[in-house]
């Protein structure tokens, strides 16, 4: 069963038990629990495709490929590496420390909570559990309430796998997102925008628990005059209309040298139509498009794209909207002004606008300008440029001459950087994330002590031997 409402206070204390008997757990049994919980996810593989389609119209295949692949991943990278990740490590010691045996010991951080989002909700749920679980973490799990449908598929995998003092999932609107955050949990996981993350950060400091967040952040493009352009254009456009645009790691907006920003715009228009439609009509019967989340998104949206026409930016493809089937056509805008709405705020839906600049530095300024994003794309055959690109700029990720596949990628870490996020996850990083590193120090020949009070001449010339 769930943790409803009313009993969030005794499943928090239940896990207190749980935290403290999984301090000594064994590998094999962290593994035990990952295994199961993979097995039960694949085992209810339909009804989560279901789910999916019934909450915003997402194509099975695309949820297959973003979501089921990822967790799979995961899961299999934490059950063949977590004996690794669990043994202590070997540290030398330094001349202070000399006669000591240093080791650095993987702890539980404790009790976790996971605060995962609606737009891709069962790997950015599953994902950050398998790294508790691997860490040796119970958890509460709170998905979002703006995807029902997907949300209480996630309760149910949990319930069926797992007890509540083990892991439980919380499902309701924000009020119970408010009684979890005034719990003082070990760590927080948080995966949504920068204005919730600043809320949980700030209910984790009432705590002093640690946090991961994953927020977002404009993601830019560069396309520079030798890039590709057919293939800068075909991953731009799929990259950034899957789910909808509501990917935190989709492209936000492409720089383009002014020198071929026309044909790049026309092989987006070309590859948007090849892809997913040349009319509005094939593009709403096209089965691998999703539809925006919410009423109050697809109003949000729409008025970005109103805001900025009517500020002057050009339609080169795109625009038209539908509120009843929360449909907003794959939009690509020219001329866009440098203060227009959508271009002060994340877009997160299926609106791209592309900017020419005259020299690569206009681009890096703009860029360095805002806030630190998620992630950051440039294309180039310039080795010289990427280099430049990617010295001069910040961001959680970057990708040359790709986009998204930095996600999927499960041996590097993944997170932002200041507004996009704090701290990492996948793989080892997700591990580490629930995990504290704790240095233990065993002493083997009395050395140290020899240089404790009471001091005389002797051990002067010692101390300031070593801090020099």
């Amino acid at each position: 069963m769930n943790a409803r409402a009313e009993r969030l206070q005794e499943v928090f204390q239940a896990q207190q038990a749980t935290a403290l008997a999984w301090r000594s757990s064994r590998a094999s049994e962290r593994v035990d629990r990952i295994r199961r919980l993979l097995h039960e996810i694949q085992a209810q593989r339909t009804r989560m495709l279901d789910a999916a389609a019934a909450d915003f119209h997402r194509p099975a295949t695309e949820v297959m490929l973003t979501e089921m692949v990822a967790i799979a991943g995961e899961a299999r990278t934490a059950m063949r590496n977590t004996t690794k990740w669990m043994r202590p490590r070997y540290r030398r010691p330094t001349l202070v420390g000399f006669g000591t045996a240093a080791r650095v010991r993987m702890q539980p951080r404790g009790r976790a909570l996971i605060l995962s989002p609606w737009n891709y909700p069962f790997v950015l749920s599953f994902a950050p559990l398998i790294s508790a679980l691997a860490a040796g973490c119970p958890v509460v799990l709170k998905p979002s309430e703006i995807s029902p449908a997907q949300s209480s598929i996630i309760a149910d995998i949990v319930a069926r796998t797992f007890p509540l003092e083990e892991v439980a999932v919380a499902e309701g609107d924000v009020q119970v997102a408010q009684r979890l955050l005034d719990l003082p949990f070990d760590h927080m996981f948080f995966t949504g925008s920068p204005a919730v993350g600043r809320l949980v950060m700030a209910a984790a400091a009432r705590h002093l628990s640690s946090v991961t967040l994953e927020l977002g952040g404009k993601s830019p493009v560069i396309v520079d005059a030798s890039a590709d352009l057919d293939q800068a254009a075909r991953i731009t456009v799929a990259a950034k209309f899957m789910n909808f645009g509501q990917t935190c790691v989709a492209p936000d907006h492409v720089y383009v040298d002014a020198s071929v920003h026309d044909a790049f715009v026309q092989r987006c228009k070309t590859w948007l139509a090849r892809i997913y439609g040349a009319s509005v009509q094939e593009q709403q019967a096209n089965e691998n498009l999703a539809r925006i989340s919410s009423p109050r998104h697809f109003d949000r949206l729409a008025g970005l794209l109103d805001d900025a026409v009517a500020a002057g930016a050009q339609v080169a493809t795109g625009g038209i909207a539908d509120r009843a089937s929360r449909f907003l056509s794959p939009t690509i805008l020219t001329r866009v002004p440098a203060d227009a709405q959508l271009m002060q705020e994340e877009i997160f839906g299926p609106i791209l606008p592309v900017i020419a600049y005259g020299a690569l530095g206009q681009a890096i300024e703009a860029i360095n300008a805002g806030p630190k994003p998620l992630a950051l794309y440039v294309w180039t055959a310039n080795t010289t440029v990427a280099e430049r690109v990617l010295a001069q700029t910040s961001s959680g990720g970057a990708c040359v001459n790709h986009c998204l596949i930095q996600f999927a990628h499960g041996n590097v870490p993944f997170g932002g950087v200041n507004g996009s996020g704090i701290g990492n996850s996948h793989g080892y990083w997700g591990f580490l994330a629930f995990s504290h590193e704790r240095a233990v120090i065993r002493n083997r020949i009395m050395i140290a002590d020899k240089l404790l009070p009471p001091y005389n001449r002797l051990k002067r010339r010692a101390i300031e031997f070593l801090a020099r």
